[in-house]
């Protein structure tokens, strides 16, 4: 089979369209056509339907894209290998990481790997646990971290970090003088929560039903800093993990109190291509995460 052309198919059945193939592989829209027909006349066979300008792909197109998807992974994954034994310590590493992990946890860990290995260069996205996941069952980066468990038969995944929920109000609250929360102290406040979809959001929801609180809820939040701001503006109280607000807490602007109910917590999960070929520096990463959630487990960070 001319790999040529099945890369030509495969970007096509990829993108939905020839013009973005055509863009992706730098080469014309009638290269691409061309290609195609190529292949379909060799194997007398028809990969694609035509719709107008819709592109859906035919049973056995279907078959065939399934293969072109594992064999160009595999490229990636050779490609990276080689370039591992070119580079030896040197490299790039691509991380995908929800917006809480990635801006709370990630940045510590990460300045610990960049001092024991100057020579590897980072890149950090933050993007939503869902397209972490698309994008990491497409070899597109080397490790994602994610705020929920998303069952995928390319993807490796494990739980790295668990982080207890707790309630945060402005200096000088009500609530603020407690050690701990149950649950009917939260009766009749005010609850700023984070968007729906999102582990906060759902851990919440479920702690106001399993307790019967009842809540207003004025304000929904996508961000932990706007919903902090709020907070301290005396908005309304919120739910969110300690760590999230220990710079608030060493301010004193934010006070934070534990909540009695013990399943009011939150994990992270790390993910990475089933087929990734693991480098030594990503390897080390891996083992840095590792040693860091064990510390902050232990009440050492």
């Amino acid at each position: 089979m001319n790999l040529n052309q099945l890369k030509i198919f495969y970007m096509a059945a990829k993108y939905g369209s020839l013009s973005a193939a055509a863009g992706a592989l730098y080469i014309t829209q009638p290269a691409v056509t061309k290609g195609i027909q190529r292949l379909q006349e060799y194997y007398e066979i028809k990969l694609f339907n035509r719709f107008g300008k819709k592109m859906a792909l035919t049973d056995a197109g279907e078959v065939l894209y399934g293969i072109a998807e594992s064999i160009f992974e595999m490229e990636n994954q050779a490609e990276e290998s080689l370039r591992d034994f070119q580079q030896r310590k040197r490299g790039f590493l691509r991380i995908l990481s929800s917006e809480s992990f990635g801006s709370y946890y990630l940045p510590f860990i990460i300045n610990r790997f960049i001092q024991a290995n100057p020579k590897i260069r980072i890149s950090v996205e933050l993007l939503p646990t869902e397209l972490i996941v698309e994008k990491t069952a497409t070899l597109a980066n080397d490790l994602g971290f994610i705020s929920y468990p998303v069952p995928h038969k390319k993807l490796f995944i494990r739980e790295v970090l668990e982080d207890s929920y707790q309630i945060i109000v402005p200096s000088g609250h009500p609530l603020a003088s407690k050690s701990v929360i149950e649950p009917g102290d939260l009766e009749g406040y005010a609850l700023i929560v984070h968007e729906k979809g999102s582990a906060p959001r759902m851990s919440t929801e479920d702690f106001v039903k399993r307790h019967n609180i009842s809540v207003t809820v004025p304000l929904e939040l996508s961000n932990n800093e706007a919903i902090k701001t709020a907070v301290e503006e005396g908005v309304g109280i919120a739910v969110i993990t300690r760590r999230v607000v220990s710079k608030e807490l060493m301010m004193g602007t934010l006070m934070a109190i534990p909540l009695s109910d013990p399943a009011m917590t939150r994990k992270f999960y790390l993910i990475h291509h089933k087929d990734k070929y693991i480098s030594r520096p990503l390897q080390s990463l891996i083992d840095m995460v590792d040693q860091w959630a064990s510390e902050y487990r232990q009440g050492e960070l």
